[in-house]
């Protein structure tokens, strides 16, 4: 396999999106750094980082689905951008993936589909 630039998703092998987004990058020709999220965490700076990347906020980032975010409030409109992104650095599943970070850009690859543009 050929090496290409140098990109970094941000993986849960137990969710078949991040699953064929690593897929799709392999087929590509690149081997990623995989970061397993859950395992390894965020920092809020780290998040704030990949937002800025991506142009986008943390509520479009925010995992409700299987996650405590209802309980925590973070769903309500008062729900403040400092307060979610603390919420993701206590509880990573907060987090949508698969996050891919590339020479191109950064991009929530959910569809897969949207990860190509950045391959």
């Amino acid at each position: 396999m050929t090496h290409g630039f140098d990109i970094t998703i941000f993986h849960n092998s137990a969710c078949g999106t991040s699953r064929n987004t690593l897929a799709a990058i392999r087929a590509a020709g690149h081997e990623p750094k995989v970061v397993e999220y859950l395992k390894a965490g965020w920092t809020a700076a780290q998040l704030k980082d990949l937002l800025r990347a991506m142009k986008a906020g943390p509520r479009d980032i925010l995992r409700v689905r299987g996650t405590p975010a209802e309980e925590l409030g973070l769903t309500k409109a008062g729900a403040t951008d400092e307060t979610i992104v603390a919420a993701m650095v206590a509880h990573p599943i907060l987090v949508e993936r698969p996050i891919v970070v590339t020479p191109k850009g950064v991009v929530l690859a959910r569809p897969v589909e949207k990860v190509q543009p950045y391959l």
